[in-house]
């Protein structure tokens, strides 16, 4: 009984020492994997709301994972995509000016993201810009704060994109040294405007009068300067013509060639949707008389060659005028007399999903 009790408690040790040996380093050493990183897990998330159609979910998840710690780690096209279904997400929700403004961040990634999702985006970025406003705003000088509804928005050092609720709106520019500036605005739903904001410094104070006695015994100055003549300065003003051109044309072109995209995105749609039915054969547009949908692909296909021969033919005249305003520089740098011009333009493309023109600011 003794040997008995004996190799029990033996076998009881150690089956403790077995247990204890191998739940501690469990807990010592991490998983061989790993926990997913928060970014990662977050898109994934998103992404079954999303499919799931569960839009508020999708956005908040979405939004998160812009805000999660390792972000800043995710690629070009991860961080375009998650922009663009964030964008999709409120729009399905009405809202609208977010949309526009995720969607538009997305889309300047174009490059990294696939084409099925960048005509998917575009044309949900169109229908956005449907329900909103859109204001470009420029300021003068680079420093000065600009500010919608008294929120700041950034500096004049760039051209602002703002994207509004149709309604009343008030822009404000203020820099220290300079008197504050305020503009209304007042747009519609589907509007483009622009607006420049080009502060003015605070006058100083005008200097005490001499004395009559100091001023008959003060020396007499040096006579003023006289005025340029007016083809002084024609160098410089014909330059900065030949880059508002040059900007205008090449970013015009750009806007119709991204119209025909999304136009040619169109007729493939449709004709996608025609071929699934069952009625519809290869050489019904060529059957008399023709069915209604074949006037509506002409017409999409007339548009869509217009857009893409007018956006070929702008952005080759572009490039010849900014050509020739390159040898300007380097012809005009020889003389001693040369100097830059004290202008700012800038020229922007505009397009909506029912019009499409140039925008110009310009702050001297």
């Amino acid at each position: 009984m003794t040997r008995l009790r004996l190799r029990s408690v033996l076998l009881r040790c150690c089956l403790l020492g077995a247990l204890i040996s191998a739940t501690g380093p469990s807990h010592a050493a991490p998983p061989p994997g790993g926990s997913p990183p928060a970014a990662a897990a977050l898109r994934q998330q998103a992404r079954i709301a999303f499919f799931g159609r569960r839009w508020a979910d999708a956005e908040a998840r979405f939004e998160a994972a812009l805000a999660a710690p390792d972000a800043a780690g995710m690629t070009e096209a991860q961080l375009a995509e998650v922009l663009g279904y964030l964008g999709l997400s409120e729009l399905e929700q009405g809202k609208h000016r977010e949309a526009a403004e995720h969607l538009g961040e997305s889309l300047e990634h174009d490059a990294a993201l696939k084409e099925p999702l960048v005509r998917r985006f575009t044309t949900a970025f169109n229908k956005a810009l449907e329900h909103v406003g859109r204001i470009y705003v420029a300021a003068a000088p680079p420093d000065a704060e600009v500010l919608l509804d008294d929120e700041p928005i950034g500096t004049g050092a760039t051209v602002l994109e703002l994207f509004v609720d149709p309604g009343k709106h008030t822009l404000r520019a203020r820099l220290s040294g300079y008197e504050e500036l305020s503009h209304r605005v007042e747009i519609a739903g589907g509007a483009t405007v622009g607006a420049t904001l080009t502060l003015s410094r605070v006058a100083p104070p005008p200097p005490p009068a001499p004395e009559p006695s100091a001023a008959k015994r003060g020396p007499v100055g040096p006579a003023a300067a006289p005025a340029p003549g007016p083809w002084a300065s024609w160098p410089g003003t014909l330059r900065i013509a030949g880059i508002a051109v040059t900007t205008a044309a090449i970013s015009s072109g750009t806007v119709f060639m991204l119209r025909a995209n999304v136009l040619d995105g169109d007729i493939d749609e449709r004709g996608d949707g025609l071929y699934r039915d069952p009625a519809w054969t290869s050489d019904a547009c060529r059957q008399v008389p023709q069915p209604s949908a074949c006037s509506e692909l002409h017409r999409l296909r007339v548009q869509r060659d217009t857009s893409r021969a007018l956006g070929a033919t702008l952005v080759a005249t572009g490039v010849v005028v900014g050509a020739a305003t390159v040898v300007s520089f380097f012809a005009g740098s020889s003389s001693p007399r040369a100097k830059a011009a004290p202008a700012a333009l800038h020229v922007l493309p505009v397009t909506t999903a029912q019009q499409m023109g140039v925008v110009a600011l310009g702050a001297w």
